[in-house]
């Protein structure tokens, strides 16, 4: 039985993660253009492997994103900042693997004291807002040059304000998103993992 549940975690472990795949490398999936934003949905489905499956599972896929990011601004930029930003680990890979641990372990204490929906909303949020604020805080304390400001169409004194008009655009937006579809996908996802073990 416990051989049977390892190999079931594993197949489902391996179909998020190829979902996270084709979510970062096909256009309009994993990045959702609204006028002049883009929502990233990377996070929602790091957030959903977190409630789903717990903190552990919700950081290796996590991870995957996190490697995936990084191996792609050296052979496969999804833009012309991405090579001065996302080969640095502390930007691309660490913020991803914590959305998984940061949401799971949201979820799991406040699942004890607030239903389930609320919850997992929450832990949306934390995922969101975890991205966004290590992302843009990991470009401002490692990648603060003059080629990454003129990127971001400021002079190298102005990157922090640049960055904070993300925050209150781009960062916002993912964050309600993230908090309002984690439950509504999460929460039915739940319920059919509970029926087929």
């Amino acid at each position: 039985m416990k051989q049977r549940e390892q190999i079931r975690r594993l197949t489902v472990r391996t179909l998020l993660i190829v979902l996270v795949v084709l979510q970062d490398l096909i256009p309009m999936f994993g990045n959702i253009p609204l006028g002049p934003l883009s929502i990233t949905t990377l996070p929602v489905t790091v957030a959903v492997v977190a409630v789903v499956l717990g903190p552990k599972e919700g950081t290796i896929v996590g991870f995957v994103w996190g490697i995936l990011t990084w191996v792609r601004a050296f052979v496969y930029p999804s833009s012309a900042l991405a090579p001065l930003i996302f080969t640095n680990p502390l930007i691309s890979v660490v913020p991803r693997m914590l959305i998984g641990l940061f949401a799971g372990y949201t979820f799991k204490w406040l699942v004890k004291v607030a239903p389930k929906a609320l919850s997992a909303g929450v832990a949306g949020l934390i995922a969101a807002v975890t991205n966004t604020v290590l992302v843009l805080g990991g470009i401002y304390l490692f990648a603060n040059t003059p080629a990454v400001a003129a990127g971001y169409h400021v002079g190298s004194g102005h990157l922090a304000q640049a960055l904070m008009v993300i925050v209150t655009t781009n960062g916002v937006t993912e964050a309600i998103t993230t908090a309002i579809l984690t439950p509504l996908i999460a929460l039915p996802v739940m319920v059919a993992v509970k029926r087929n073990r």
